[in-house]
């Protein structure tokens, strides 16, 4: 399976509403726009206008948070089938998906659940990454999630589980950065370490995100720039997996859009000293 458009290379930022017209009249030197795969379900619109003018001008990346694929429950196909109809429409040169699971008894939920990382998983999630990837006719990326509990089955770290997934199926690997460095702080591990479980070949795109403080944990919030922590984290990602194409990712209390390119600037220049080091 190959991609419809040539690998990317450099930095990017999530392309949301309230920056549509700065960025399509200053078109800032960014080396792709990802956006939410759900937003644009929809045939036309001016939605999707928004999202054909600015595949005109960068490549685009499709990041779902709606597919489930950790659910025990049967596949959506109406949502797969959705996705295979923007797929072809947009050619993005990125797709990806969460490990996680988000709905049941045909019950959805506004949250990207965790999973056990057992083999028992393993094999339901290899399953459906195969399955994904067969109708996209093309590679996928999964993606560690943040999480704020731990299942007692579990037998494997959830880098070890990516990692193995990946090597059974083919797909990519979403890494984000902050995501790793939440659950690192939550459950008391060594962030680092778990970098070293994974191939940097399969490591196909990085998030960059900003979370919360709350009480005696991380939260995972995608609203506040990326904390200096998180920045050494993806140095050291980086110096091990050469650089990425990486997204500085922010949801909600949107900033003004300089904000955005200073922090995708930032990641860039991390990515050049850090290849250059190595």
């Amino acid at each position: 399976m190959t991609a419809a458009t040539p690998p990317l290379q450099g930095t990017g930022i999530g392309l949301r509403q309230p920056h549509y017209r700065e960025v399509f009249e200053r078109r800032p030197a960014l080396a792709f726009l990802e956006v939410h795969s759900e937003n644009f379900f929809l045939e036309g619109g001016a939605s999707m206008h928004a999202l054909e003018r600015a595949r005109a001008a960068y490549p685009i990346s499709l990041h779902g948070v709606g597919l489930s694929l950790g659910s025990a429950d049967r596949l959506a196909e109406e949502h797969l089938a959705k996705l295979k109809r923007l797929v072809e429409r947009v050619e993005p040169a990125l797709v990806s998906e969460h490990l996680s699971w988000g709905a049941v008894g045909g019950v959805h939920f506004n949250d990207l659940l965790p999973l056990p990382h057992t083999s028992e998983t393993l094999a339901l999630l290899a399953n459906r990454v195969d399955h994904v990837q067969a109708t996209l006719k093309r590679r996928i990326l999964v993606e560690n999630l943040s999480a704020y509990v731990e299942f007692r089955d579990s037998d494997m770290t959830e880098t070890a589980f990516l990692a193995e997934l990946a090597r059974r199926t083919g797909c990519g690997l979403l890494l984000d950065i902050n995501n790793l460095y939440v659950n690192a702080a939550n459950f008391g591990f060594d962030p680092v370490e778990r970098l070293a479980e994974l191939d940097g070949a399969t490591v196909g795109q990085i998030h960059l995100a900003g979370h919360a403080v709350v009480d005696d944990c991380l939260v995972d919030t995608h609203g506040s720039v990326v904390c200096d922590p998180v920045w050494d984290l993806y140095a050291h990602a980086c110096a091990r997996f050469g650089a990425k194409p990486t997204l500085i990712e922010w949801d909600t209390d949107l900033p003004a859009l300089d904000v955005l390119l200073s922090q995708a600037a930032r990641a860039s220049a991390i990515a050049r000293r850090e290849v250059a080091h190595a």
